[in-house]
């Protein structure tokens, strides 16, 4: 047996720099003791299996998932939250933000000595061995991309150090981005034929890796490589390592598009083939009057929140739903009193309500029959829109209209909510709506946290939550999902139009996403309503269309801050204005006043995580992103 370094932080002597041997020396025999322990039976090397699995990021966790607000989509009451200091634009190489370096490179080299070591379990059928090497090779995997996706080209650790190794041997550099990206789809082909469709057991096995998963990480790992950040970045053209590697190719290759098409509709084909479909409310008994408007709205609220429905790819067991429902939901019920603790802590700027189209299915600010200039002007909700917002309360026209995703994801100042135990409504049971002006029941000015723009967040809490006192709030919880199949349908069309232009496969799987979210065709709705009609007939229209698109299906699920990122927007979306309304009014006509809540800045070095500062200092072949 080969004896590799295996404590902790002492695999990453690289990445630290503790270029001291006998350091490791003096700990090697007890964990090596213990390493061998754990392959000696089936039941010890399922716990090495689970241990591999544990370094996977929470997402959709406030404190370990940068995207939710480490952007521009959610702001936070300034007193939470490191991530809203890195939206703040206050990242550092000390101690970076947000640091994941340490802690993905310590699962990979868990995966490592899972990969090294399983042979030798001797009570294990030969499948099973398969099938598990392949779910340690999928994380390996992912490991690495989620570090790729942060720092840009990484040192790629394909196999652990042996003990013997000295001190140069283990001061590695960063490998190019396009290894970088190889190696990781490497894997991932590696890992797919040993892995199952589906799931056997849910109830036991909920979250494990499957051929869908694996495939679909696979497009949109390729999909990431052929998007500018990566693909003839020249920006990046003065990134070398201090021997003259050089770390990004700087000129653009139509051939990664081509590859990511081939992969997203290798993915699209196997999800089928476990019976995967975009998720459409429709509830076995009917307990509730419920009318076609609300159940469009379940619908895209079902395709998050529904635990392991027909479109879910991939979710993220250890990411826990529970307490980000109650941290945003929680205070919503007209219930809530006075006096009780009432909490609005993530809340959309308004750029982000106005992001989500027109309710015929255009941009706000091209649809020819929307008045986008007067969209800031007062309105009273008449009966048409009951369903919306509150019949007889004044907002602005920003607020109707709208496509049923901006309903179904947005709460604001009169909003109606369907759902959490309410039946007040004759007609259509279960709504009820949202005061939010100074001091009114859902608005600032009273004791607690409460929105800090004037929009609160609806898109992750399930519709079952019920608020059954002051101070019991019950939730239906959910594990975070990291893929669904709507992500993936966006993906194909982005990558196919990159490599082929527009077209009917393109128009077909955005026209899939679109018609469950209640939105006419592309074609119907660029011809009909707005005023670039023939915007989604090249390349660089649709290529804005399908952006779009995206930034509005996975609002609020982690993947605007990355997809900004690798289409390189977000040096043009993270220097706007984050505005609100002015929270500290009572009247409409003040308090829908635009207000600034921060002046964001972002510049060129800001695409990627500085690499904390003490791994250089300790290994100077590693060399430190541009700009930190």
């Amino acid at each position: 047996m080969r004896k590799y370094i295996i404590l902790g932080a002492s695999f990453l002597v690289f990445l630290a720099g503790l270029s001291s041997c006998k350091k490791f020396l003096d700990v090697v025999p007890d964990n090596v003791a213990t390493i061998d322990n754990a392959f000696t039976l089936r039941t010890q090397a399922k716990k090495f299996l689970y241990t591999c699995y544990s370094f996977m990021p929470k997402n959709g966790q406030l404190g370990d998932d940068p995207a939710m607000v480490g952007g521009d989509e959610l702001w936070e009451i300034p007193e939470r939250g490191a991530y809203l200091d890195m939206a703040k634009g206050f990242q550092s190489k000390v101690g970076p933000l947000g640091d994941r370096w340490q802690q993905m490179y310590q699962g990979i080299r868990d995966c490592n000595i899972f990969l090294e070591n399983i042979g030798k379990v001797p009570d294990m059928e030969p499948e099973e061995k398969i099938s598990w090497i392949s779910e340690v090779k999928f994380l390996k995997a992912y490991y690495h991309f989620c570090l790729v996706r942060m720092y840009g080209p990484i040192p790629l650790i394909k196999n652990n150090l042996p003990i013997s190794a000295d001190v140069n041997e283990v001061k590695v550099f960063r490998d190019p981005v396009d290894s970088c990206f190889n190696y990781i789809a490497t894997l991932l082909n590696e890992a797919a034929p040993g892995l199952p469709l589906t799931i056997i057991s849910p109830a036991t096995e909920a979250g494990r890796i499957t051929l869908p998963i694996a495939l679909s990480l696979r497009a949109k790992v390729l999909v990431t490589a052929a998007s500018p950040l990566f693909n003839g970045n020249t920006d990046q053209s003065a990134l070398k390592n201090s021997n003259g590697t050089q770390l990004f190719n700087t000129t653009y290759s139509k051939a990664k598009w081509d590859t990511a098409v081939v992969a997203c509709k290798r993915a699209i084909d196997v999800c089928a083939s476990a019976g995967m479909k975009l998720y459409i409310y429709n509830p076995s008994f009917q307990q509730f009057i419920v009318s076609d408007t609300i159940k469009t709205q379940l619908s895209i609220n079902g395709a998050v929140t529904e635990k392991w429905n027909s479109e879910v790819i991939w979710a993220n067991t250890q990411s826990d739903t529970y307490n980000l429902q109650r941290l945003i939901s929680s205070w919503w019920d007209p219930r809530y009193l006075d006096g009780v603790i009432t909490r609005g802590e993530l809340s959309p700027p308004l750029k982000i309500a106005e992001m989500f189209y027109s309710s015929n299915g255009v941009p706000i600010n091209e649809d020819k029959t929307y008045d986008y200039t007067g969209r800031y002007n007062l309105r009273v909700s008449g009966d048409a829109d009951r369903l919306y917002v509150h019949k007889g309360y004044t907002t602005v026209g920003l607020h109707f209209n709208r496509e049923p995703r901006f309903y179904a994801d947005l709460g604001f100042d009169g909003a109606v909510y369907y759902g959490h135990g309410r039946y007040d409504d004759k007609d259509f049971m279960g709504l009820f709506y949202l005061e939010g002006k100074f001091k009114q029941r859902n608005g600032k000015g009273k004791y607690g946290f409460n929105t800090v723009t004037g929009y609160n967040l609806k898109k992750l809490i399930h519709f079952q939550n019920v608020i059954n006192s002051q101070d019991d709030y019950s939730v239906v919880n959910y594990p975070y999902p990291i893929m669904r199949l709507s992500d993936l349908y966006l993906l194909y069309a982005e990558a196919l139009n990159e490599s082929e232009g527009p077209g009917t496969e393109v128009n077909k799987y955005i026209d899939l996403v679109r018609a469950r979210a209640g939105l006419p065709t592309v074609a119907a709705s660029w011809t009909n309503f707005s005023t670039n009609p023939v915007k989604y007939q090249n390349k660089d229209g649709m290529r804005a269309i399908i952006h779009q698109e995206r930034l509005i299906e996975l609002s609020f699920e982690s993947q605007r801050l990355w997809d900004l990122r690798r289409w390189k927007e977000s040096a043009t979306e993270l220097n706007k204005q984050i505005l609100g309304w002015d929270l500290s009014q009572t009247e409409p006509i003040s308090y829908y006043r635009t207000t600034v809540v921060y002046n964001q800045s972002f510049g060129s070095k800001d695409y990627f995580w500085p690499i904390d500062e003490n791994y250089i200092v300790n290994n100077r072949n590693l060399a430190q992103n541009l700009g930190w």
